[in-house]
Parts: structure tokens; sequence; C-alpha cells
């Protein structure tokens, strides 16, 4: 079994203390430490099953709820908000949560998962340095002509309509045609793009704290993060030595169905990463720590990083 905590810590906006859940194994004794980096209009709370699975493999764990995210907001106005130079917010957040947690000589890996895999990409290139390993997961790749496009509407709808906005638009433009045999509504729980397991979709949109629509500050963040993960200068500035896996459902549209995951994968061979791992999972929607064969992606995420300590 494993011990459960929360804690605070001050953001990098100035204003905002930001919510951390950390994971313990029952002894005290762990053989590393895993910081989890949580998606899109979801929380850190929703990875509690696979936290508790890694504590009680001995792992520390610990994540934290983004800006504009779970408990880590004061008011729903806040919900998909950030603030100035959005993507630079939350990475700094995941290096304060990292700087807190690290100690000396102790392995360290970073789990980012859908957005929270483009953050992490951003991350490695500025603090990649002193870690043991990374997992990115539910992560694909969209070219720096469709995000600059993005990045351009959503600072106009901002400056505009104010930063709060919450744009249709710039929602439909995130969705493309790797979504359209999924529903992205919920009313149709078996052909859900998160997972086939239909409690877990049931339970996603039924919870407003994974059901609210990104502002445009929200948006331009999302974007400046895949712009600068998907660049040759981006995946250039992680350290080649770095050991990295890159995890995601064969039928994720994230990934565009596989297709996306390998043209990152091609960017980090040319960019000289010389340990790089990649698993599809046959079937596999979005979620792969929600799926139904989820037990199996555990215990490779788990002996991955054995391998590595």
């Amino acid at each position: 079994m494993s011990r459960w905590e929360k804690t605070l810590f001050p953001s990098a906006d100035g204003r905002t203390s930001i919510h951390v859940e950390k994971w313990i194994p029952d002894d005290g004794q762990y053989v590393g430490i895993l910081q989890l980096v949580h998606g899109m209009v979801e929380y850190i709370h929703r990875y509690d099953d696979f936290a508790r699975y890694m504590a009680d493999h001995g792992w520390l764990v610990v994540g934290h709820d983004h800006l504009g995210h779970g408990e880590s907001v004061v008011s729903e106005r806040e919900w998909g908000y950030f603030g100035k130079n959005p993507s630079d917010l939350l990475v700094e957040d995941m290096h304060t949560l990292r700087t807190m947690t690290q100690e000396e000589g102790r392995p360290y890996f970073i789990l980012g998962h859908s957005m929270g895999s483009f953050l992490l990409r951003k991350y490695l290139a500025r603090y990649g340095k002193g870690l043991t390993g990374a997992i990115v997961m539910g992560t694909g790749y969209i070219d720096s002509k469709t995000t600059g496009l993005a990045m351009t509407i959503a600072r106009m709808e901002g400056r505009l309509r104010g930063w709060h906005h919450r744009s249709g638009l710039l929602e439909q433009l995130s969705y493309g045609a790797p979504y359209r045999q999924y529903d992205l509504s919920g009313r149709d729980l078996s052909r859900s793009w998160l997972t086939k397991d239909l409690r877990i979709v049931k339970k996603y949109y039924s919870d407003p704290k994974c059901t609210f629509t990104f502002t445009d500050n929200g948006y331009l963040g999302l974007f400046e993060a895949v712009r600068e993960s998907c660049s040759p200068e981006g995946a250039a500035a992680i350290p080649v030595e770095l050991p990295i896996l890159m995890n995601s459902g064969q039928e994720d549209p994230v990934g565009d169905l596989g297709r996306g995951v390998r043209k990152v994968e091609e960017l980090y061979r040319k960019a000289g990463i010389r340990d790089l791992t990649v698993m599809l999972y046959e079937n596999d929607r979005h979620e792969i720590l929600n799926e139904t064969d989820r037990e199996t992606v555990y215990a490779d995420i788990e002996k991955w990083m054995r391998d590595r300590l």
C-alpha cells in the first residue's frame, strides 16, 4: 500500500498557489522519483490508480495541477487560463516541483501526457540535464505552419475579446481529421476518443473539471508548446544521452493514429537521441493509462524505468 499527501507551492505567475499530490511507498523507501505532468482539461488526481501502482512498486510519485486546472484555480473563470507567456509559466512550474522534489543521487523521471507531453518536450530542451529518463505519452506532431496560424488566431481573439474569452473556433481547429471517427461530446461512450473503458469515459464527461472550454490564453500556451516541441531546434536542444520512452495508443488521434508519433521519433533520431524507445499499443486510444489493457501499460513503464536505474 502507499500513502497519499498533498501540498502547495507558489506558481511562476506570482499569484497562484499550485496544488501538488504525492504518493509515497508505505515503508517510506523508494528506488527513484517519478513526476507526472497531466494533460489539457483534466487534473492530477485522475492519475491516482497509476501513481498508487508505481508507489506500490517502490517509486515516489509527485504531480501538480497546472495553472487553470483542477485545484490550482480559485474560480471557474480561471479554468483554462494560464497568464502572460503561458507555456513558459507551465514549464517553470514543472521545474519548481522538480527542484522541490529531486534528491542528490536519486533517479528522477518525468512523465508527460497529451498537452503534458508537449510541455515535457519543451521542458527537456530547457531543463533536460540531470534527469534519469522521460516518458512522452499521448504525444503527436503538428507542422509549424499550422501551429503558427493557430497562434495568430489565438492572439487576435485574445486582443479583441480578452484573454479569458473561450473560443469555439480554436476548439474546432484543435480537433482535425484523425478525430472524425470518434465521439468528442460524451454522448456515445463506446466511440469516445479517450478510452474504450466506458466507466472512465462516463466519469470524465460528468466532471466539470474535465469539460470546460480553454481560453484564448490557454490555447496560445498549448500551441506555443506544440510549435517548440515539434521543431528541429527543440529536438536538438534535448540532451542526446537522456533516455526517452514514447508510448501512445495506435488509435490515438492526438498522435494521428500512430503517424504523428513516428514523426516525432524521426525528429528525435535525427537529433541524435541515443536511447529512444517507442511503444504503440494496438487498438488503444488516447488515455493509455485508462485503457482496458492499462495493467500492461503500467508494467511496461515500470520495467522501462527500472532498466535505466
